[in-house]
């Protein structure tokens, strides 16, 4: 692992945005999966401007969608690829013909799932991942525990993450109990990923990531395996490792 320790989330955004530039330029086709959450949302707003200014095209990316809420149909403003597109797809200008989603809202979930990973691998795999990290060490919606075999699928959710997903919804009453994600398999075999860190409450799972043992309780701590991972994290989330 490669770790970047900035002094705050501005600084955070910034460095996060260098790291994309640098590696968009390296491969402008590049198989992207993106996160949503607060955290990577100060990097896409640094990029799209950095776009709007003529210092990077990223038209030609091809974005992948990380996970989804199941049964949300994407035009909803909760889901997740509606998030996606907002913060991500739209900003930076990409083809509605180089998507790929993980359709919650298809008839069958498992068919979902398989067209997806067919897809990916198709793709050749994901060339850059960014990824946030969950307050329970998941990866998308993989939760713990998830082995890093696990392959794309139904998820429940844990208590953990409709907790932290419920200021999205109004009430933890409202969340999805069940989601897809892209499996673990596809994520620890990325060519290059950034697991982007911000805030006191991430410090003792990104403990858990960076120094602890390999684990299905933390599924990001496989991360300690992959080729070419960069944690970017804050002061905050960095105190004491």
């Amino acid at each position: 692992m490669d770790l970047i320790i900035v002094d705050d989330y501005e600084a955070l955004s910034r460095a996060g945005a260098d790291w994309l530039v640098e590696a968009i330029q390296v491969k402008p086709d590049a198989n992207i999966v993106v996160a949503t959450g607060e955290t990577p949302m100060g990097v896409y707003r640094e990029l799209a401007e950095r776009r709007s200014r003529g210092l990077i095209d990223t038209s030609r990316l091809h974005v992948f969608e990380l996970d989804a809420y199941l049964g949300l149909p994407p035009d909803d403003r909760r889901s997740l690829f509606g998030w996606a597109r907002r913060s991500f797809i739209e900003p930076l200008g990409i083809p509605e013909a180089n998507i790929v989603r993980l359709a919650s809202d298809a008839p069958t979930a498992v068919e979902a799932c398989r067209v997806y990973d067919a897809a990916v691998r198709r793709a050749g795999g994901f060339d850059i991942s960014i990824l946030g990290l969950g307050p329970n060490g998941h990866l998308g919606f993989n939760e713990p525990p998830s082995l890093p075999d696990a392959s794309t699928r139904i998820v429940d959710l844990t208590p953990e993450s409709i907790k932290s997903n419920a200021r999205y919804w109004v009430g933890e009453e409202v969340v999805p109990r069940q989601a897809l994600t892209c499996g673990m398999d596809l994520l620890l075999s990325a060519r290059r990923t950034l697991l982007v860190v911000s805030g006191v409450h991430k410090h003792e799972v990104l403990h858990r990531v960076i120094e602890g043992p390999q684990t299905p309780d933390v599924p990001a701590s496989y991360l300690q395996s992959a080729s070419d991972v960069t944690v970017l994290a804050d002061r905050a989330a960095w105190q004491g490792l």
